[in-house]
């Protein structure tokens, strides 16, 4: 009768430790967990911003000019918001005109990047933040925008410069995200759902494009 009532009381003891020790390591990991959620989130508390080196771009030879923080979001992708588009635009109107525009927080919109008709590339928006480009907000988040400088009727405006230049960025993104070289990805402005935009427009040669974007991303892969 005492033996076995020793046995249960140790086995209880035992019980107990295991459950407490149990316990113990749940709670570990899920403040493991927790605390590794805190370190991705910290900086979403108000009044706390996630640290950025000023001037940095995401593109080599691409030059930094900082678009209102009014006409884009802070963001962490692809941690929180998966990349897997790239958005075509035209800007209908002069490089320094869509750069002033972007500057100005009452435009409310602008792209990460412009790409000028003499093929030089600024960047205005970090790739991992939402540009407000694209009139779709699931759009927005998924994607990075680019403009070109011209207009819509003037297929002169679409220059040779541009169009390399261009091909080489979008396939460095799709490089970056693994975004797969295809028009389901690439898009034009005038292909997302619920906008009332026609850029590129009928002059945009995708074919010449696609191409441009293929053989830059095979180079990628040298």
């Amino acid at each position: 009768m005492g033996a076995r009532r020793a046995s249960e009381d140790t086995g209880r003891r035992i019980g107990r430790r295991a459950l407490i020790v149990g316990g113990a390591v749940a709670a570990t990991g899920t403040a493991v967990l927790a605390r590794d959620e805190l370190a991705r989130l910290w900086w979403r508390i108000p009044g706390v911003e996630k640290p950025r080196e000023q001037g940095v771009v995401d593109f080599a030879g691409a030059r930094w000019v900082s678009a209102s923080d009014a006409n884009w979001r802070r963001a962490d992708r692809p941690d929180d918001f998966g990349i897997d588009m790239v958005i075509v635009h035209v800007t209908q109107g002069s490089f320094d005109s869509a750069v002033r525009a972007f500057q100005d927080p009452g435009h409310k919109a602008a792209t990460h990047y412009i790409v000028g008709q003499d093929g030089r590339v600024t960047q205005m928006i970090r790739e991992l933040d939402v540009a407000y480009h694209a009139g779709n907000r699931d759009y927005n988040e998924r994607s990075v925008g680019i403009e070109h400088e011209g207009f819509v009727d003037r297929p002169q405006d679409l220059t040779d410069e541009m169009y390399e230049a261009s091909a080489r960025l979008t396939a460095r993104i799709c490089a970056r995200y693994d975004i797969p070289v295809d028009r389901e990805h690439i898009i034009g402005h005038v292909e997302v759902p619920g906008t009332d935009h026609t850029d590129p427009g009928p002059h945009w040669d995708w074919d010449r494009y696609m191409k441009l974007v293929r053989r830059a991303r095979t180079t990628l892969r040298a």
